[in-house]
């Protein structure tokens, strides 16, 4: 049996709108589940209005629990990426702009959010 991915693209951030984010989600097994979300042209955190420090990746399962699932990994001046396995089912995807890593909910401005359409099994 082969898993098959989904992927998604976020909208157009009023807050930056240069960027291309997408988010790929793959099931894997019975319960967990695989996103790999890639950022192009995303402003630096501190070119924000007001500067922030680092964009930070929040899940929400399908109970509507919100939790902090880490931050963009900066690849280069153009591309970020984040990659993560989660045991639940995401079910929806937003990126914030923080001061700080570890918050437990978001208190940054909102870049963009994406409802995540999870592929079935093949």
């Amino acid at each position: 049996m082969s898993s098959c991915s989904e992927t998604i693209k976020f909208p157009v951030s009023k807050v930056a709108p240069a960027a291309d984010i997408s988010a790929e989600i793959k099931k894997q097994g019975e319960s967990n589940y695989e996103v790999t979300i890639e950022a192009n042209n995303l402003a630096a955190p501190e070119r924000l209005e007001p500067p922030k420090k680092l964009y930070v990746i929040w899940a929400v399962s399908e109970a509507g629990v919100v939790r902090n699932a880490g931050h963009f990994t900066q690849e280069n001046a153009e591309k970020s990426t984040y990659k993560a396995s989660f045991p639940y089912q995401p079910v929806e995807v937003f990126i914030t702009a923080e001061n700080e890593e570890g918050n437990c909910l978001p208190s940054g401005t909102e870049i963009t959010r994406a409802t995540l359409l999870v592929p079935e099994k093949n």
